[in-house]
């Protein structure tokens, strides 16, 4: 069965609206009759028969509800530099089907790219639909959220008070990530920060270790890409605390 975002629900029925309800439509051509599945971020599955379709909306009788376990125990956090081409795209398309919590673009001394002002929030409109289509693929049931493009001074007001943070460093020598996480507590969030293709200054590591309590750490003896480096650590996290492998 085919899974659609919830535009509204009612007593008894789920109702699919806008995008979704042209993919219904033109690209998939269901019709009345036919069932199709719903989410609303609220981690809450829906199973339903379509009764009726006009142009503004499809209706859809709701036959069963379910609360699959899909989603990470432990909420995990991308913080990464800026980064030109397609990176930024592929890790939020990567790390949604991996079982990212958020993701947050920001605003680094050596990222490439440089965005503000109207072309920032353009660029997170379309992020955040790369996360909600990718959410449909892997069958999540919450799209996690793209921040907006931040700087350093909005970390600790975007994500919540309790935020463990941890900084990857290609010139951390003694402490991995790994081993970092013991010190971690799996039900409070997590976040990773990742540098652009340059990587971070020492002075931005510095603050964050200052401001954040960031705790820097190695991912290893090679030099990762950035996108690389944003998915490795994201694995590693959930397969730590159980939600991989």
């Amino acid at each position: 069965m085919h899974r659609f975002r919830i535009g509204n629900k009612t007593e008894g029925s789920f109702h699919i609206l806008g995008d979704e309800l042209y993919h219904l439509v033109k690209v998939l051509r269901l019709k009345e009759g036919d069932q199709a599945v719903g989410f609303d971020n609220t981690g809450v599955q829906y199973r339903g028969i379509i009764e009726s379709i006009d142009r503004d909306c499809a209706s859809c009788r709701i036959v069963e509800e379910k609360f699959p376990e899909v989603e990470a125990k432990t909420m995990v956090y991308i913080v990464m530099g800026l980064a030109k081409g397609e990176k930024i795209e592929w890790v939020i398309q990567k790390g949604t089907e991996i079982g990212m919590a958020g993701f947050v673009p920001l605003r680094t001394q050596r990222a490439v790219l440089q965005l503000d002002g109207k072309k920032a929030e353009q660029k997170v409109v379309r992020w955040q639909k790369i996360a909600a289509e990718a959410v449909k693929q892997c069958r999540r049931m919450i799209e996690p959220p793209i921040g907006k493009v931040a700087d350093w001074n909005d970390l600790m007001d975007i994500l919540p008070a309790q935020t463990q943070w941890v900084i990857a460093y290609e010139d951390e020598k003694t402490a991995s990530l790994t081993h970092i996480l013991r010190g971690f507590h799996s039900e409070y969030p997590i976040a990773i920060l990742i540098g652009p293709e340059g990587g971070f200054t020492p002075e931005e590591v510095s603050e964050a270790r200052e401001k954040l309590k960031a705790c820097s750490v190695s991912l290893g003896p090679r030099i990762l890409r950035t996108e690389t480096a944003a998915l490795t650590a994201l694995t590693m996290v959930l397969t730590y605390f159980g939600d991989l492998g």
